[in-house]
């Protein structure tokens, strides 16, 4: 299986990258529609539309971009001479890869909220949390290019 791993290894990690983009987008944009939809009137058309584009945007694409990103992850980690596991850049990789999927947790939690009409956060908190994926995907490029430790 192994040797078969390393043979596919260029088109594990494409896939992974497009896997990666789409869960990346999807998780940049869900938090802008919870800043709309908490300033939008409860019970009202614009209301019932943002629920539809979130429901939508974390089932469609989100969820499912997550799921490939870690299974191509995960493959990608099983690849023989890929990865040194002695190296830190790794491990604090995989901590803020963990951390996203926490995040992503909570966007589908708030999600839940939203969809029920029992949001009690103002717009402002979403526009302070939607910087949460951009900190952590700069953390993850970084160590994963650079490899500084």
């Amino acid at each position: 299986m192994y040797d078969f791993l390393a043979e596919m290894y260029p088109w594990i990690k494409s896939l992974h990258i497009i896997s990666v983009i789409a869960w990346m987008a999807g998780m940049f944009y869900l938090p802008r529609l919870y800043v709309y939809h908490a300033d939008a009137e409860i019970g009202s058309d614009k209301s019932e539309t943002f629920k539809i584009m979130e429901r939508r945007l974390l089932r469609g694409i989100i969820n499912p971009a997550m799921i490939m990103t870690f299974l191509f992850g995960g493959l990608l980690l099983l690849t023989p001479g890929i990865i040194y596991w002695g190296d830190i850049w790794i491990w604090l990789k995989l901590a803020l890869v963990f951390l996203m999927g926490g995040f992503h947790g909570e966007l589908s939690k708030w999600r839940k909220q939203f969809e029920a009409d029992r949001n009690t956060r103002p717009a402002k908190f979403y526009r302070m949390v939607n910087e949460i994926p951009t900190i952590l995907v700069i953390g993850i490029v970084i160590l994963v290019v650079v490899k500084p430790f």
